[in-house]
């Protein structure tokens, strides 16, 4: 199984936007004039008349308002409401919500696992194309969300090499890195979870091939998550859960020792 990254706008969008268009043309009313109205740009306006961008509740208001559609357009928002999570990683996020361990290695970032509210929004505020902050909040709040699992499923295990160059990247400023640090000493003091750190210029022949996620499912069903900048992929073929098994184990054996690494990371702390 896998899952890949669709360029084309979500079609709530487009059919929510081509509504928009159709009452405000039946009602002759110019997209200028609704744009004045309703306080945007028209090129912004236009974009979520296209589908191009999400059509907001202001929008969708005052088009009903002026168009004369009887709520008829406000009653899309239901359908409008941000993804929680990116189309590329509902899949993983169900199997990881159910898995009784969970292996993860990441290069570049800290783990979504481990990942402080300012972190993740100053990280998910700069994806590119932009989003909303609506759909910025809500994808923050859904990442928390995901970490209420290290602390109410006691009896899952969770495991997490991190890569040096992710605890010096620098996201969100000195300060929220200061703070994300701590962040991971805390978490590691959980029993059933372990933190270790691949110090930079280690098992740099798979460490650099991006993130890996292991899961195991109550069945004993096993898969591995891999992810890239535009693509992702979740995989349940053994022969595919083997290859980035492997890579993950010699990732791994490469690490700090759990104390080492608890060192290592305030000592980096400190320093920033």
């Amino acid at each position: 199984m896998s899952t890949e990254v669709s360029n084309q706008p979500p079609i709530a969008w487009r059919y929510c936007g081509s509504q928009i268009k159709l009452w405000r043309t039946e009602a002759g009313v110019g997209r200028e004039a609704l744009a004045k109205e309703a306080g945007y740009d028209y090129e912004y306006v236009k974009s979520m008349e296209n589908g191009r961008r999400r059509p907001t509740l202001r929008l969708l208001q005052i088009a009903d308002q002026v168009c004369g559609a009887g709520g008829k357009l406000v009653a899309a928002q239901e359908y409008l409401r941000p993804e929680r999570f990116p189309a590329r990683a509902q899949e993983f996020v169900a199997v990881e919500k159910e898995a009784i361990a969970v292996h993860s290695y990441e290069p570049l970032l800290i783990p979504g696992l481990l990942q402080t509210g300012e972190y993740a929004r100053a990280l998910i505020g700069e994806s590119l194309p932009p989003l909303d902050d609506e759909t910025v909040e809500e994808r923050v709040a859904a990442r928390l969300e995901r970490q209420e699992s290290l602390t109410r499923r006691k009896s899952v295990v969770f495991t997490f090499v991190i890569y040096e160059a992710a605890l010096r990247t620098g996201v969100g400023g000195p300060e929220v890195m200061r703070r994300q640090l701590r962040h991971i000493s805390e978490v590691a003091a959980l029993r059933n979870v372990s933190i270790q750190v691949l110090l930079a210029g280690r098992g740099y022949g798979v460490a650099l091939n991006g993130p890996i996620v292991l899961l195991e499912t109550a069945d004993h069903d096993y898969y591995a998550f891999a992810e890239g900048q535009e693509t992702s992929a979740l995989y349940a073929d053994p022969d595919k859960v083997s290859a980035l098994t492997q890579a993950h184990g010699m990732i791994r054996m490469h690490a700090l020792s759990i104390g080492d690494s608890a060192a290592f990371i305030g000592k980096v702390a400190e320093g920033l």
